[in-house]
């Protein structure tokens, strides 16, 4: 009788068991998402207690830039109206270091702060050296022409006697070094002592001489602290809550974060959008497909077709006009007037014609293409390659002697690609290989951080 009672109170007590299980793993399925929700919102926002804060402030992972330079090879038959020929030299390879300063927090859940940049030559990642000579277009000389083109002609011919008596030409040949950080131009030299505002630069004459040293501008963004919907959001950049460098309220407007995090929780139809002050405007990227990278689960977004399309192929981009030719956008309005261009390397997904203008260009999607690979639970870039090139418009102008008989032409001055990934993993994982290391890292931000975890840098 005692065995037969006990029996039915160990079934009952089992049954307990077995619904207060069931009851528990009903409770955690519910609540496990929300955790982590929980966890990747703390340690994602801009704050100093965030586990993402330090690579926020300082990202010890190494980006790198590399510089292809299209070296002009028929000069002299340019000057005579044939069509250009160029050869892609490079990559000339520098590993940028950046780091944050003069980080404030304001009290509407914003932060500025200023990024400086700096550089530094790769001899071992690279394909030749800073002293290899490049045949250019004298940015100066033409772009300086295309702009004069509808002044007098009294003004043309003074100019043409000022490009003789300074020995300027309307093609260079100068080192990677020179192009690109700087050399002595006594055209410089002589727009500065008679016309002091009309040209920003004081000294050398470089394509990317104000970028080393230097900050990208004063971004005011929110942290998400108080409001996490707007996290990483640009509020500001130099005190605008927009640009006046385009023609529609629109195209100036500053969109999305500073390029750098996003929004965690993404889904396929969530979008990337960034403000670049290099290209003076917003961008948007579009999901492209969900991967793997290195066993990180990854969204990819692309540039869209649309990015440089023109205002006629697509009415929103109207703001950037004047336009060319649709694939490539006209930066002029924020590059003093320059007749500089921005689109993919080789012209890629552009108007054929452009690439059919100048020999030597073979544009191809798995080459020059656009994207980053994002983790979409917490919005941190994995694996990102942004591939943009930088053209020149040049004509013969009637009256300036330097231009002869060059026919109009968008031709390449160089493309560059810049490659970088906030890869980090905890020092419990210290030794492991980076798979592993990265696994943990996007782990690390979905739970809680363990007493004493330094974050440290992945090796790529």
């Amino acid at each position: 009788m005692g065995g037969r009672v006990r029996a039915r109170w160990a079934v009952a007590a089992l049954g307990c068991t077995g619904l207060l299980c069931a009851v528990l793993g009903a409770v955690m399925i519910g609540t496990l998402p929300a955790i982590t929700r929980q966890q990747v919102y703390k340690n994602v926002r801009i704050d100093p207690s965030s586990l993402s804060f330090g690579m926020w402030k300082e990202i010890p992972v190494p980006f790198y830039l590399s510089i292809y330079f299209f070296d002009v090879i028929n000069p002299k038959e340019i000057l005579q109206g044939k069509k250009p020929e160029v050869q892609e030299r490079g990559p000339y390879v520098y590993r940028e270091f950046r780091h944050k300063s003069n980080i404030t927090f304001n009290d509407n859940d914003t932060v500025s702060f200023l990024e400086y940049r700096s550089f530094q030559f790769q001899p071992d990642r690279s394909r030749g050296s800073e002293s290899d000579y490049i045949v250019m277009p004298n940015i100066l000389v033409l772009g300086a022409s295309v702009m004069m083109e509808n002044k007098p002609m009294a003004l043309k011919l003074l100019m043409t006697l000022a490009f003789s008596t300074l020995g300027e030409r309307a093609f260079m040949n100068r080192t990677v070094g020179d192009i690109m950080w700087g050399y002595e131009d006594p055209l410089v030299h002589v727009i500065n002592k008679y016309f002091p505002s009309m040209f920003p630069v004081k000294g050398k004459f470089g394509l990317f001489a104000g970028l080393n040293n230097s900050d990208s501008g004063l971004f005011t963004v929110f942290t998400g602290v108080k409001d996490f919907s707007r996290v990483h959001l640009v509020d500001k950049w130099n005190g605008l809550s927009k640009v006046n460098f385009w023609h529609s309220d629109q195209c100036n407007m500053i969109n999305g974060t500073s390029g750098q995090m996003w929004a965690p929780f993404m889904t396929p139809e969530s979008s990337l959008e960034f403000y670049s002050p290099e290209a003076c405007r917003s961008m948007k990227l579009i999901y492209q497909e969900e991967g793997m990278f290195e066993g990180i689960p990854i969204f990819r977004f692309k540039a869209p077709n649309t990015l440089f399309a023109s205002g006629t192929d697509y009415p929103p981009n109207e703001g950037f006009c004047p336009c060319l030719r649709s694939g490539i956008q006209n930066i002029s309005t924020c590059r003093f007037n320059a007749p500089l261009f921005l689109s993919h390397p080789h012209f890629y997904n552009a108007d054929p014609v452009l690439a059919e203008a100048v020999l030597g260009l073979h544009p191809n999607e798995t080459e020059h293409s656009l994207f980053l690979d994002i983790h979409p639970l917490t919005g941190i870039p994995m694996n990102c390659s942004v591939k943009l090139q930088l053209s020149l418009y040049i004509k013969s102008i009637k009256g300036i002697g330097q231009t002869a008989q060059i026919e109009p032409v968008v031709l390449p001055l160089l493309w560059f690609e810049e490659e970088k990934c906030y890869l980090f993993w905890s020092s419990s994982k210290k030794g492991s290989q980076d798979k592993e290391a990265m696994q943990a890292y996007s782990e690390s931000l979905m739970t809680s951080a363990p007493k004493g975890t330094v974050l440290q840098e992945a090796r790529l």
